[in-house]
Protein backbone atom coordinates (compact mmCIF):
# COMPACT_ATOMS: atom_id res chain seq x y z
CA UNK A 1 0.00 0.00 0.00
CA UNK A 2 1.40 3.43 -1.04
CA UNK A 3 1.46 6.90 1.35
CA UNK A 4 -0.92 8.18 2.61
CA UNK A 5 -1.36 12.12 3.14
CA UNK A 6 -0.50 10.96 7.20
CA UNK A 7 2.70 9.80 6.58
CA UNK A 8 3.69 13.19 4.46
CA UNK A 9 2.11 15.50 5.82
CA UNK A 10 3.94 18.16 8.01
CA UNK A 11 2.29 17.68 11.56
CA UNK A 12 3.88 20.76 13.12
CA UNK A 13 1.25 23.40 11.51
CA UNK A 14 2.19 27.45 11.72
CA UNK A 15 -0.89 29.50 10.78
CA UNK A 16 -2.10 32.70 10.09
CA UNK A 17 -5.01 34.84 11.12
CA UNK A 18 -7.31 36.63 8.20
CA UNK A 19 -6.40 40.04 10.65
CA UNK A 20 -2.34 39.64 10.38
CA UNK A 21 0.08 42.27 8.32
CA UNK A 22 1.28 40.98 5.00
CA UNK A 23 4.17 41.92 6.22
CA UNK A 24 3.73 39.61 9.71
CA UNK A 25 3.30 37.09 6.88
CA UNK A 26 6.30 37.39 5.06
CA UNK A 27 8.81 37.31 7.71
CA UNK A 28 6.85 33.68 8.76
CA UNK A 29 6.88 32.54 4.80
CA UNK A 30 10.72 33.27 5.12
CA UNK A 31 11.70 32.47 8.76
CA UNK A 32 9.95 29.37 8.30
CA UNK A 33 10.84 28.89 4.97
CA UNK A 34 7.81 27.26 3.53
CA UNK A 35 5.80 28.52 0.28
CA UNK A 36 2.42 28.91 2.01
CA UNK A 37 0.20 28.25 5.18
CA UNK A 38 -3.46 27.64 6.52
CA UNK A 39 -5.47 30.96 8.05
CA UNK A 40 -7.75 29.75 10.86
CA UNK A 41 -10.61 31.88 12.24
CA UNK A 42 -10.90 32.82 16.12
CA UNK A 43 -11.97 29.47 16.60
CA UNK A 44 -9.53 27.95 14.89
CA UNK A 45 -11.43 27.18 12.08
CA UNK A 46 -10.32 27.19 8.55
CA UNK A 47 -11.33 30.11 6.62
CA UNK A 48 -8.31 30.38 3.42
CA UNK A 49 -5.36 29.44 2.37
CA UNK A 50 -2.21 32.22 1.25
CA UNK A 51 1.20 31.73 -0.14
CA UNK A 52 3.95 33.64 -1.24
CA UNK A 53 2.34 33.74 -5.01
CA UNK A 54 0.11 35.68 -3.27
CA UNK A 55 2.72 37.75 -2.09
CA UNK A 56 4.05 38.08 -5.15
CA UNK A 57 1.08 38.94 -7.27
CA UNK A 58 0.60 42.10 -5.31
CA UNK A 59 3.26 43.73 -7.30
CA UNK A 60 2.42 42.35 -10.75
CA UNK A 61 0.89 44.44 -13.39
CA UNK A 62 -2.93 44.31 -13.51
CA UNK A 63 -4.26 42.03 -16.53
CA UNK A 64 -6.63 44.49 -18.17
CA UNK A 65 -10.17 43.53 -19.69
CA UNK A 66 -9.60 43.25 -23.34
CA UNK A 67 -12.90 45.27 -24.82
CA UNK A 68 -14.08 46.91 -27.63
CA UNK A 69 -16.00 50.06 -29.13
CA UNK A 70 -18.96 49.81 -30.82
CA UNK A 71 -20.82 53.08 -31.55
CA UNK A 72 -20.55 54.57 -28.02
CA UNK A 73 -20.42 51.48 -26.12
CA UNK A 74 -17.55 50.26 -24.49
CA UNK A 75 -18.23 45.99 -24.83
CA UNK A 76 -15.91 43.65 -22.14
CA UNK A 77 -14.82 40.67 -23.70
CA UNK A 78 -14.40 39.11 -19.87
CA UNK A 79 -15.88 39.74 -17.03
CA UNK A 80 -14.89 42.62 -14.87
CA UNK A 81 -14.89 40.22 -11.71
CA UNK A 82 -11.77 39.04 -11.95
CA UNK A 83 -10.38 42.68 -12.72
CA UNK A 84 -11.73 43.67 -9.54
CA UNK A 85 -10.42 40.64 -7.85
CA UNK A 86 -6.93 41.05 -8.97
CA UNK A 87 -7.48 45.16 -7.48
CA UNK A 88 -8.80 44.25 -4.27
CA UNK A 89 -5.14 42.01 -4.30
CA UNK A 90 -3.08 44.53 -5.37
CA UNK A 91 -4.00 47.03 -2.64
CA UNK A 92 -4.72 44.86 0.13
CA UNK A 93 -3.04 45.00 3.59
CA UNK A 94 -3.78 42.29 5.74
CA UNK A 95 -3.90 38.72 5.21
CA UNK A 96 -7.72 37.70 4.48
CA UNK A 97 -7.34 40.50 1.72
CA UNK A 98 -4.97 37.87 -0.53
CA UNK A 99 -5.90 34.61 0.66
CA UNK A 100 -7.43 31.90 -1.02
CA UNK A 101 -10.62 31.36 0.37
CA UNK A 102 -11.88 28.33 -1.60
CA UNK A 103 -9.88 26.04 -0.30
CA UNK A 104 -9.13 22.45 -1.18
CA UNK A 105 -8.42 20.10 1.85
CA UNK A 106 -7.37 15.89 1.77
CA UNK A 107 -8.11 13.69 4.72
CA UNK A 108 -5.40 11.53 7.02
CA UNK A 109 -6.33 8.96 4.42
CA UNK A 110 -6.22 10.37 1.01
CA UNK A 111 -3.18 8.49 -1.12
CA UNK A 112 -0.09 10.54 -1.80
CA UNK A 113 -0.74 10.28 -5.33
CA UNK A 114 -4.11 11.71 -5.37
CA UNK A 115 -2.64 14.81 -3.38
CA UNK A 116 0.20 15.37 -5.92
CA UNK A 117 -2.52 14.98 -8.83
CA UNK A 118 -4.56 18.08 -7.03
CA UNK A 119 -1.42 20.20 -6.64
CA UNK A 120 -0.38 19.72 -10.28
CA UNK A 121 -3.90 20.21 -11.62
CA UNK A 122 -5.18 22.62 -9.72
CA UNK A 123 -1.97 24.81 -9.38
CA UNK A 124 -2.04 25.30 -5.38
CA UNK A 125 1.50 24.65 -3.48
CA UNK A 126 -0.50 24.25 0.12
CA UNK A 127 -3.04 21.43 0.93
CA UNK A 128 -4.66 21.97 4.59
CA UNK A 129 -5.39 17.83 5.80
CA UNK A 130 -8.29 17.64 7.88
CA UNK A 131 -10.01 15.33 10.18
CA UNK A 132 -13.63 16.75 9.70
CA UNK A 133 -13.50 20.30 10.35
CA UNK A 134 -10.20 20.20 12.62
CA UNK A 135 -7.13 20.70 11.02
CA UNK A 136 -4.65 18.40 11.84
CA UNK A 137 -1.61 18.99 9.24
CA UNK A 138 -0.55 20.67 5.80
CA UNK A 139 0.95 19.49 2.73
CA UNK A 140 4.03 21.47 0.84
CA UNK A 141 5.13 20.61 -2.30
CA UNK A 142 8.30 19.63 -0.31
CA UNK A 143 6.80 17.50 1.30
CA UNK A 144 6.16 15.02 -1.51
CA UNK A 145 9.76 15.58 -2.63
CA UNK A 146 10.95 14.62 0.67
CA UNK A 147 8.36 11.46 0.59
CA UNK A 148 10.36 10.18 -2.23
CA UNK A 149 13.77 10.67 -0.51
CA UNK A 150 12.69 8.21 2.18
Amino acid sequence: MGLKASDIMSKKIITVKPEDGLRELAEILVIHRISGLPVLDDENQLVGVVSQSDLVAQNKMPHIPVSVTLFDWVIYLEGMGRFKEEMDKMAGTLVRDIMTRNVSTVNPDTPMEEVATMMTEKRIHTIPVMDGERLVGVIGKLDIVRSILS
